[in-house]
């Protein structure tokens, strides 16, 4: 059994955590930056690094202090090391390569994408490789085959928005406030799903990519007019991501047979109605279906200590000149999509 320091701080939430290889997560401290975000509507990179220098700090004094062992007691630490905010990916990078020198342990550099695709392992010990993974999160939307640590095979990403960017966007636009995503599950509930035509971009197209762009747009139009309340906006638009994902998702299982189980993970993953409307396609299919528990959607250190558990006992550590990224693809071999951005 091996005990991994994890490290997160891509965006805006800074996280310490201590797990270990047999799933038990023997502290966890997580601060998030909403309040000094909220007055810009979306996170500022700057303000977000100089908090992640702040409090990490304090945070991973914490956890050993709960545990109530020294840094020499760790086997290895891990930190992510990208995709995110490149301020902050350096802060934790940084930190966790000066801990790892200091107390001559192995660095993990784990990319932030893969704590999210291997964190429903770490809360279900029934599930195993391969599975079909839907990954949406703020800057990420894509499906993935599961093949193992480290072995990924992209099947469908975005050409244009994420879903958790087009939640927090649309949260802006109706005023909901900040974090969107949230925001705009509170007052759908409140709305009619089917108050508002909006459109379900490449619903049944034989492409089997994701675009969001343009139910954004959309949002705003609907807005504009006046004609309709925030919440039946809301559950509309939620509406309408919620389809365009099982149909997406229906069409990769369809297009990727083998799978042991339909994942999701994410941000995003967090939304109910979202995760209801997988629960029935996986149903429907044959599958068993899969999610981390709601804390372990959200950016976390514990599922990124949990990847560094699964690299380390590959094998796979990284030397002190691991770089920080901005952009980290997991399968860096996929084609890009077509009209895609860095994003894809």
């Amino acid at each position: 059994m091996s005990l991994i320091l994890g490290i997160e701080s891509s965006c805006d939430e800074t996280a310490a955590a201590l797990v270990t290889s047999d799933r038990r997560i023997l502290a966890h401290r997580l601060a998030g930056q909403e309040a000094a975000h909220r007055p810009f509507g979306g996170v500022v990179p700057e303000i977000a690094a100089r908090a992640h220098v702040e409090i990490l700090p304090s945070l991973i004094e914490e956890v050993l202090a709960e545990a109530e062992i020294g840094l020499d007691a760790v086997d290895a630490v891990a930190a992510t090391a990208g995709p995110g905010l490149i301020g902050g990916v350096m802060v934790g990078l940084v930190t966790a390569k000066g801990l790892a020198l200091a107390a001559g342990k192995p660095l993990v550099a784990v990319n932030h994408l893969e704590g999210h695709a291997l964190s429903p392992m770490l809360s279900d010990p029934d599930l195993a490789f391969p599975y079909l993974l839907l990954l949406v999160s703020g800057g990420h939307c894509q499906l993935l085959f599961v093949e193992g640590v480290g072995r990924y095979r992209r099947l469908a990403t975005t050409i244009d928005d994420a879903a958790g960017e087009a939640f927090d966007k649309s949260a802006k636009l109706l005023g909901l406030g900040f974090p969107g995503g949230p925001a705009v599950e509170r007052a759908a509930a409140e709305g009619d799903p089917h108050a508002v035509p909006l459109p379900r971009p490449l619903l049944g197209s034989a492409e089997p990519h994701f675009s969001f762009a343009g139910l954004k747009s959309a949002v705003l139009r609907a807005s504009e007019t006046g004609r309709y309340s925030a919440a039946d906006i809301a559950a509309s638009f939620q509406q309408a991501v919620v389809d365009c994902l099982v149909d997406r998702t229906r069409r990769a299982i369809e297009a990727a047979p083998g799978a042991t189980a339909l994942v999701v993970a994410g941000g995003v993953a967090a939304n109910q109605a979202i995760r209801d409307a997988l629960t029935k396609l996986a149903g429907g299919h044959g599958l068993p279906f899969a999610a981390p528990p709601l804390w372990l959607c959200t950016d976390n250190a514990a599922m990124i200590a949990w990847a560094g558990a699964l690299r380390l006992d590959a094998g796979l550590v990284d030397g002190l000149d691991a770089p920080a990224r901005a952009r980290w693809p997991l399968d860096p071999t996929a084609e890009k999509a077509r009209g895609a951005g860095v994003k894809a």
